[in-house]
């Protein structure tokens, strides 16, 4: 993939991340200076690379799993995204959680405070159970108006805990997208979630969950810093 493909790819994921969707030649265009043409161009070739493709009702693009892979993949933590308001939204649940006594509560607002900042679904295993906050905020979601979406991902919560415990994934950061996730894999959902230890487990997770159509740098370094956070408050 050439630099500038990876750069569109890029803009692209973040356009739709933000507009909930397809993300049009002409909006690039305009974003780096050259013609609709020669991003239309580069599309066609992400296109054949599997990275994006084209709703049928659309003229514009959405990226496919295998293009949120990619991008995942090239995330680091040098990337200067939304760096100053990454900090006052870490330095929020910092607050927030410190203010709390025991566990049990610590854990349960630090969920709550990554359902605000993200908008997604916040979980995280207390022991041997799973608590949920922001539901609504997962349902919302213009992705899950169908029902077979909805129901996939009811499976995927259903699901969950037990698939935890069995798999205990052992990364610091473990991101699932879409039909990488074990259950619900129609659901067109992604899964973020860090794992900590706590008084209950050595591999305790807090996470989020919520469509692939995510800002993923954003996501994924406040998942990773509120589990670093956690384990060093607990």
């Amino acid at each position: 993939m050439t630099d500038r493909q990876r750069f569109i790819l890029s803009a692209i994921i973040e356009q739709h991340a933000e507009i909930a969707a397809p993300v049009g030649s002409v909006m690039l265009a305009k974003l780096f200076g050259v013609s609709s043409a020669t991003i239309r161009s580069e599309m066609a070739r992400l296109e054949e690379m599997g990275f994006i493709e084209q709703p049928h009702t659309s003229a514009g693009r959405i990226p496919t799993d295998a293009g949120y892979r990619y991008y995942v993949n090239s995330l680091n933590g040098t990337e200067p995204y939304e760096q100053p308001l990454l900090d006052r939204s870490a330095r929020a649940i910092e607050a927030r959680v410190n203010t709390q006594g025991g566990a049990d509560r610590t854990i349960r607002s630090a969920v709550d405070s990554l359902v605000e900042l993200t908008q997604n679904l916040g979980l995280a295993t207390i022991g041997g159970e799973l608590y949920l906050s922001g539901i609504g905020n997962l349902f919302s979601q213009p992705e899950f108006s169908q029902a077979g979406h909805a129901q996939a991902v009811a499976r995927l919560l259903d699901n969950l805990e037990p698939w935890l415990r069995e798999a205990a994934p052992n990364e610091p950061l473990n991101v699932y997208i879409g039909a990488e996730n074990p259950i619900g894999k129609a659901s067109g959902s992604t899964l973020i979630i860090s794992r900590f230890r706590s008084p209950y487990s050595d591999n305790s997770y807090i996470g989020v969950l919520g469509p692939t159509r995510q800002s993923y740098a954003k996501v994924m370094r406040l998942v990773r810093h509120t589990g670093a956070m956690l384990e060093e408050i607990l």
